[in-house]
């Protein structure tokens, strides 16, 4: 890790004793731009000292007001328009590696290897300016007096008839990242801010995620050292207060036990390292500031690039809830345009136009929670099955197998999906509401008993999954469908039913393609779990789409957090994501997206950030699909896609499309249109976006 490597930039001074400098020379470095307060500024000026009381200076490499990079020739040939320059912006909070090439006829700058400017300087010579050139030294260059909050790792000269792209590969520099695909239990607000739950211990809730530690290749780091979480205020990164004999604001959970964070750090394994934390102060306490989570290294010292924030948190407390979420789904019921909350007209016949199938994939916090018995939340769903299932007068849901695999071809149209459970409470007010909607229940009882669906109804998303999967061993298919009847009655919307009533052949098939794969073992090699999951993943959608790529498996790999060793949690983690996914995928309006090579619909699994990397710069209208990777079962929205688009503000936006609405619909015998044509209908989705993957 060779921290005594890591400098200041206004340490960094080049001196050419001894050195050779008639042919040119190239000077190599690691530059992270932290801060640019002052534009334009100098990173390096050449000094010159011809006489022991006469010295004059000049920039050598330099960033104008547009934040582009400027190489100027040395002292004895500098004129201030001749000059080497990159095209595109300099990038903050990164390494990036920097070459100058300098020769008397020639400039040229490096970024990462490759030429991004050259200037030729042949016609810029000022030849009046080297009378001799025998009393004239090489220039020394240095960072001293530069206004940019920069740091430097890594600086070597270099003879021109080296290789800049050999010292670029060497030994690049480490920086410290947070994994936003492993975030659990977090929910992202549509102002980008995460809203977790905390406050007090009854009512926090734990959450997870995990920093990387990487060179710049984003190779892990093998060494061993401890990371710190701390929260701090979001404005301006000061430290949360804990208030007098109370617990710590950032709590970690070891063993069952919690401990305040900055008492138990966590340990870089094989370049990652994983918190699972609770946040005991709220937002409202103090004064409705947003709080951050500051990650750092304490023992490498104090450098940006060895801690990182995350995004702006709201802790709210678990007992917030309003009737906008009553009204909202009442609204959603009737046809309501989701998108511009337009009423959908009606037609002649009596029918309304399909309603729109994308949505906002994260919704206000007013909208996330619902109390049960509240504005009798259960009348919205009258033409929904959920209240025939209570009448007696629908069925299970039907499956359809197809070589020993099924599913599901009858889905309800559901509200905006919640990423928590709802709130629930009875008190005087609301115990006469209550108690009509429980003898409202099927008389006919079965295994699975009512304080399972209170468990489920209030659980978060980890006590679900222990839930289901202890369920799962012995419910028949039957009987998980009439507990997410339950469910959904309980809790007021039907958004829960989908990941109940596929939890069985999850788990089995889970169990089934582990053994398979594992043949007894406790670990099993990353590359003999690829081909294995390339087979079952091609079985689970019959075969009719296309077979995984590296790509995704990559992501697969982030998703889960797997290592060149994959043990059974890390595979259980991989498919919980990857099962979700390939039972929408094996969907026929969906096979036919999946499966469409021109053009290319759904180019594999991506992340949000690659999404929103490759939609910048384009117009509005243009949109990308793609599978959300912070959702995994029993996450409502799991296996699920998002549209993600540049608005006619030129801003990129996430929303849910909702597969729900189409089987819905289907199910009802009217006619359902392609799902491309329904996502170009949208006024929001004008044109197909692609990827555009790094080397």
């Amino acid at each position: 890790m060779g921290i005594q490597d890591y400098g200041f930039l206004e340490d960094l001074q080049v001196e050419f004793k001894d050195y050779d400098g008639t042919n040119g020379f190239f000077l190599c470095f690691w530059f992270y731009l932290n801060k640019a307060s002052t534009l334009p500024s100098t990173i390096l000026l050449q000094i010159m000292q011809k006489h022991p009381v006469a010295t004059s200076h000049a920039p050598f490499l330099l960033l104008d007001e547009k934040k582009r990079l400027l190489l100027y020739p040395l002292l004895t040939s500098w004129r201030e328009d001749a000059y080497a320059t990159s095209e595109s912006e300099f990038p903050m909070k990164k390494w990036v590696h920097v070459g100058c090439e300098v020769t008397k006829d020639l400039l040229r700058l490096y970024l990462d290897g490759e030429i991004v400017g050259e200037k030729s300087l042949t016609s810029s010579l000022n030849n009046d300016s080297v009378s001799d050139s025998s009393e004239i030294s090489l220039p020394c260059i240095s960072g001293k007096g530069s206004q940019l909050d920069g740091y430097v790792y890594s600086a070597e000269l270099l003879p021109v008839v080296s290789s800049i792209k050999n010292h670029y590969v060497k030994d690049p520099p480490v920086q410290l990242s947070i994994d936003s695909s492993s975030a659990y239990e977090i929910e992202e607000d549509t102002d980008g801010v995460w809203s977790i739950v905390g406050g007090k211990a009854s009512c926090r809730r734990n959450f997870s995620l995990d920093v990387t530690l990487m060179d710049s290749f984003s190779r892990p780091i093998t060494e061993e050292v401890e990371v710190v979480a701390l929260l701090v205020y979001a404005d301006d990164e000061a430290p949360v207060e804990k208030p007098v004999d109370d617990e710590a604001p950032l709590l970690t959970n070891y063993d069952g036990i919690e401990y305040a964070s900055s008492d138990r750090p966590s340990k870089v394994i094989s370049g990652r390292a994983s918190f699972k934390l609770k946040i005991s102060q709220l937002s409202s306490k103090c004064d409705n500031r947003l709080f951050c989570i500051r990650f750092e290294i304490p023992k490498m010292g104090n450098y940006p690039f060895l801690e990182v924030f995350s995004r702006p948190i709201r802790c709210i407390s678990r007992n917030r809830n309003t009737r906008a979420a009553s009204l909202m789904l009442r609204k959603s019921s009737l046809g309501i345009h989701l998108l511009n909350g337009s009423q959908s007209p009606i037609l002649e016949d009596g029918s309304s136009d399909l309603p729109s199938i994308v949505r906002e994939a994260k919704q206000s916090l007013s909208s996330k929670r619902v109390k049960l018995g509240q504005e009798k939340l259960c009348a919205n769903f009258k033409d929904d099955f959920v209240l025939q299932q209570a009448n007696g007068e629908s069925k299970s849901h039907s499956w359809i197998s197809e070589d020993n695999y099924a599913y599901h071809n009858s889905l309800v149209a559901r509200p905006v999906s919640r990423g928590r459970a709802e709130n629930f409470s009875s008190d005087s007010e609301n115990s006469e509401t209550t108690n009509s909607v429980i003898d409202d229940l099927p008389s006919n009882r079965d295994p699975i008993s009512d304080v399972d669906v209170f468990k489920y109804c209030l659980g978060d998303l980890n006590e679900r999954r222990l839930l289901l999967k202890e369920m799962a061993v012995t419910a028949k298919e039957e009987e998980l469908a009439t507990f997410a009847e339950r469910v959904s009655l309980f809790s007021g919307c039907s958004h829960h039913r989908h990941q109940i009533s596929i939890s069985k052949r999850l788990i089995e098939e889970g169990i089934k393609c582990w053994n398979l794969i594992s043949d007894d073992n406790h670990h099993v090699p990353w590359m003999n779990l690829v081909s294995g999951l390339q087979e079952h993943f091609l079985k689970m959608t019959f075969g009719r789409t296309r077979s995984l790529t590296h790509q995704d498996f990559d992501l697969l790999r982030r998703v889960s957090s797997c290592q060149d060793l994959v043990s059974q949690d890390n595979f259980e983690k991989l498919w919980c994501w990857l099962y979700p996914v390939a039972f929408t995928l094996s969907q026929q309006c969906i096979t036919s997206l999946w499966g469409s090579a021109s053009p290319v619909w759904i180019e594999g699994f991506i992340t949000k950030e690659e999404a929103e990397s490759s939609l910048r710069g384009q117009g509005p209208g243009t949109f990308i699909l793609r599978f959300p990777t912070s959702r995994s079962w029993p996450h409502p929205d799991a296996g699920n896609l998002v549209a993600t688009y540049v608005g006619s503000d030129y801003t990129i936006h996430h929303r849910l499309v909702s597969l729900d609405f189409i089987y819905s619909f289907g199910s009802k015998g009217m006619t359902i249109k392609p799902i491309q044509d329904m996502l170009l209908e949208q006024p929001e989705l004008r044109r197909l976006g692609r990827i555009v993957r790094s080397q």
